[in-house]
C-alpha cells in the first residue's frame, strides 16, 4: 500500500493526470496480478523443416473462467508443477487487437522458463507467445552457436506472423484478438541477445519493424564480458549496432551475475543513443538464474519427494549448482527479484506498448528510491 501511494504521489507530481482510461495515474500495481484471468494453451508451427513448440499465455474474461482446469506445466511425463494462477485453454479475452509479446529462453533453454513473469504480464492485458528455439532448447540441442544465432529473429518474426495470421482466421480461438502495431519482444540471457537483435538485427537477420518495444535480461552485449568467451562474431554487438535500435528498451540484470556480467547493460545503455527511452534496472544480489525458473523447479522436485541427491540421475544434474546460488539460505530471496522484475517489465511495456503514462511513476529514480534492491537509470 505505501509503495502504491508513493507511485500515485510521483504520477501527480509528474503531470500524469487524466480523463482518459489510457492515461490516468490509477493503475494496477505493476508487481501483482492484474484484472485479467489467465489462459495457457501451446501450439505446433512449421517455420521451414524446424517444428517450434509455442507456450502462450493469454487474458481471460473473469466469466468464462468456470469449469476451467488449472494449468499442469509438465516437466517429464506427467510430472510437472500445477499453477496456482492459469487455466488449461479457457477462451480468451472478447476484446480486440490485444498486445503481442514474445519471449525468447536462454541458450540451451526451455519455452516455460519464466512461468511466474508470463502469467503475470497475460494478466496485465498482454497476450504473450514464447517458442521453443529448435536446435538451441533443453529437448533439441543440434544447432552450433551461430546456427542458433541465426534462428533466433527469424523464429520470433515467425511466431508474429503466426499470431497475426490466427487472428485473421474466423475459426481459430484467438481471432481479432492480436493487435500486430502493438508488439514487444523480451528475452533472458541468449533470449536477450534476441530481443535486442529484432530491434537492431543480430547474427544476419535484419531488425523486424513490426517490434515497438525490447526488453533484454542479462544480455551479452559486449563478447569479452561473458564467462566462457565464445570466439563468434554473434556473440555480442556493436556500437554501430545499438546505435540503431529506435525503439524504448529497457535493460535489466543482476549484480551478482557471473555468467553475463551487469557491465554488458552499462555498455548498452550508453551506446543506444538514438531510442526515445532507455531504462537499466539492475536487482542488486540477483545471479543470472534468479531470472529462470530454477527454485520453481527445484522445490517442486523436493516437494513430491525427489531429493537433490537424486537430481543427476534424472538429468537435472545441471540444476544442482544454479538452484543453490539461486535458492539457497544465503541467496538473494527470489522472490523479491521476482517481484521486482514483475514491476519493472509490467510497468514498462504497459507505459509502452499501452501508452498508459501512469505507470511512468514506477519508471524515475524517485521511485526507486523506495526499492533497496534496485540501482535504476533512465535517459
Amino acid at each position: 500500500m505505501i509503495r502504491r501511494l508513493f507511485a500515485w504521489c510521483v504520477a501527480v507530481a509528474l503531470g500524469a493526470c487524466s480523463s482518459s482510461s489510457a492515461t490516468t495515474d490509477f493503475v494496477d500495481p505493476p508487481d501483482e496480478l492484474g484484472s485479467f484471468a489467465v489462459g495457457h494453451s501451446t501450439a505446433e508451427l512449421m517455420r521451414g523443416d524446424r517444428e517450434i513448440h509455442v507456450d502462450i499465455w493469454y487474458p481471460v474474461d473473469g466469466k468464462d473462467t468456470a469449469g476451467a482446469e488449472p494449468r499442469r506445466y509438465t516437466l517429464s511425463g506427467p510430472l510437472g508443477p500445477v499453477s496456482d494462477v492459469a487455466l488449461a485453454d479457457p477462451p480468451v479475452s472478447s476484446r480486440s487487437e490485444q498486445p503481442l509479446l514474445v519471449f525468447s529462453h536462454g541458450y540451451g533453454g526451455i519455452s516455460t522458463q519464466s512461468v511466474g513473469l508470463m502469467e503475470t504480464l497475460a494478466s496485465h492485458g498482454f497476450i504473450v507467445a514464447s517458442p521453443e528455439h529448435t536446435g538451441n532448447s533443453q529437448g533439441s540441442s543440434t544447432d552450433s552457436f551461430d546456427e542458433a544465432a541465426a534462428n533466433r529473429v527469424p523464429d520470433v518474426s515467425f511466431v508474429i506472423d503466426s499470431m497475426i495470421a490466427r487472428s485473421q482466421d474466423p475459426e481459430d480461438a484467438f481471432h481479432n484478438r492480436v493487435d500486430g502495431s502493438r508488439v514487444g519482444v523480451l528475452g533472458h540471457s541468449f533470449g536477450g541477445m534476441t530481443a535486442i537483435g529484432t530491434a537492431a538485427g543480430w547474427a544476419g537477420a535484419e531488425a523486424d519493424p513490426r517490434v515497438a518495444a525490447i526488453l533484454p535480461v542479462s544480455a551479452v552485449i559486449d563478447k569479452e564480458l561473458q564467462s566462457d568467451e565464445r570466439s563468434s562474431p554473434n556473440a555480442g554487438f556493436t556500437q554501430a549496432q545499438l546505435e540503431t535500435i529506435t525503439v524504448p528498451t529497457m535493460l535489466m540484470g543482476g549484480s551478482e551475475d557471473v555468467n553475463v556480467f551487469p557491465e554488458n547493460n552499462a555498455i548498452a545503455f550508453e551506446q543506444i543513443v538514438n531510442a526515445p527511452r532507455v531504462y537499466r534496472v539492475d536487482i542488486l544480489g540477483a545471479t543470472h538464474t534468479h531470472f529462470a525458473n530454477v527454485c520453481w523447479i527445484g522445490n517442486y522436485l523436493i516437494g513430491i519427494g525427489i531429493t537433490q541427491e537424486s537430481w543427476p540421475g534424472l538429468g537435472a544434474e545441471d540444476l544442482l549448482e544454479p538452484y543453490e546460488t539461486t535458492c539457497g539460505p544465503d541467496a538473494f530471496p527470489i522472490e523479491e527479484s521476482d517481484r521486482l522484475a514483475k514491476l519493472y517489465t509490467v510497468a514498462f511495456f504497459r507505459r509502452h506498448l499501452l501508452g498508459e503514462v501512469g505507470y511512468d511513476a514506477y519508471l524515475t529514480a524517485a521511485f526507486a528510491a523506495s526499492e533497496p534492491a534496485v540501482d535504476f537509470f533512465r535517459k
